[in-house]
């Protein structure tokens, strides 16, 4: 799918990605190494985007939102509950009992963590920023999602300025480990 525009079409775009590897792992058959791989490929997009969600969307939504300090926390902590079952998966084969349990876990919280941003966060966020103020911040999410973990760190931090910090390292390390594992190709 390309990728552009303001934030809320950035991170859109950016869900209905994250909808298509779930079908295509509903697609394959259960205990097939290339569920892992989709599962994988899944990780990374989901980090990539949870980050670059944490360091800037998060942020505007504090400024900008009445009640925003609530919204940003709650998200936040469904962030933390995905990279948990993440990290979980990372260390489990397609073949392990809990694996498809996992998934359809992971399915259900990130499905219902999209549907309470796109019909709920974004549309605050649109009638509260000026339309100059999303396209920065769409520009600020794609160059993070550029430098971001691609790996599950579930123990780092998930607000600025620990998170702005601490990501570009966390991210050059998991992208030399996938160069070296083959993971995500």
């Amino acid at each position: 799918m390309g990728h552009g525009g303001d934030v809320i079409a950035e991170l859109t775009t950016d869900h209905r990605e994250v909808d298509e590897f779930f079908e295509q792992i509903e697609k394959t058959t259960p205990g097939n190494s290339e569920r892992k791989r989709l599962v994988d490929q899944l990780t990374i997009e989901l980090v990539r985007h949870s980050v670059a969600e944490e360091m800037y969307l998060y942020p505007a939504v504090r400024e900008h939102l009445a009640g925003g300090d609530n919204l940003a926390d709650r998200e936040i902590a469904d962030h933390a509950r995905v990279e948990e079952l993440l990290k979980d998966l990372e260390e489990r084969t397609a073949d392990d009992k809990d694996f498809d349990r996992l998934v359809i876990k992971l399915k259900t919280d990130v499905t219902s963590h999209v549907q309470d941003e796109e019909t709920n966060l974004f549309v605050q966020l649109r009638n509260a920023c000026p339309p100059s103020a999303l396209e920065e911040l769409g520009e600020k999410v794609r160059t993070a999602k550029k430098i971001a973990p691609t790996r599950p760190h579930p123990g780092a931090p998930s607000t600025p300025p620990g998170n702005k910090l601490l990501a570009p390292g966390a991210g050059l390390v998991d992208r030399a480990r996938d160069f070296v594992s083959g993971r995500g190709k």
